[in-house]
């Protein structure tokens, strides 16, 4: 079952070698390989995005049972290609999975709970991940860079305009949205 409220998301903007789609329910039957994410069983009872995976090269589909982080539409919940093509990320109510799809058990789970945005950046070949005080970037070989804090309660991506990120993020000390620019490849801040 979908996790969230939320509209449902995809974006394959990335190539992928793995196919994918989100079932209604756990199936009755797990196929021969199933996957939780994260192995905590009290994380899944509160709900979670189930995905049936194909990966490259093999005829065996895995399911990918992804714990539900919040149901609020605020946050996302669907599937990203990611930059390196065998990898799939999974969001489930704003906690987001990064599943390589070649070996399952190996994921990474993004620190931001929740998650509230996700964004693919091509020509700079990013996945970005936005939370409530940062950004995190997500590359061909993980973690490309992770931001300073860049608000109090909220960033919000404005634009992206070559190799700089555009945004806003707000301070609890003026009670404002200020804006500052990201150099996308090293994500530390850039004077305007």
């Amino acid at each position: 079952m979908i996790a969230s409220r939320a509209p449902f998301a995809e974006d394959f903007s990335f190539p992928r070698n793995w196919r994918a789609h989100v079932l209604s329910a756990r199936p009755l039957i797990l196929p021969l390989r199933a996957y939780v994410y994260p192995a905590q069983a009290e994380e899944v009872e509160r709900g979670a995005l189930e995905v049936l995976a194909h990966p490259p090269g093999s005829t065996q589909p895995f399911l990918a049972t992804c714990a539900l982080g919040f149901r609020d539409a605020a946050v996302p919940t669907g599937l990203w290609s990611c930059p390196n093509p065998d990898e799939m990320c999974a969001v489930s109510g704003g906690y987001a999975y990064l599943i390589d799809t070649t070996a399952p058990e190996r994921f990474t789970m993004v620190a931001f709970r929740p998650v509230l945005a996700v964004r693919s950046v091509l020509h700079e070949n990013l996945l970005l991940f936005v939370g409530h005080h940062a950004v995190l970037a997500w590359g061909k070989n993980g973690q490309a860079w992770q931001s300073e804090k860049l608000s109090d309660e909220g960033v919000e991506i404005v634009a992206i305009e070559g190799t700089r990120l555009h945004g806003l993020g707000w301070n609890m000390r003026t009670d404002k949205e200020m804006p500052f620019v990201l150099d996308l490849q090293t994500g530390r801040r850039v004077e305007t």
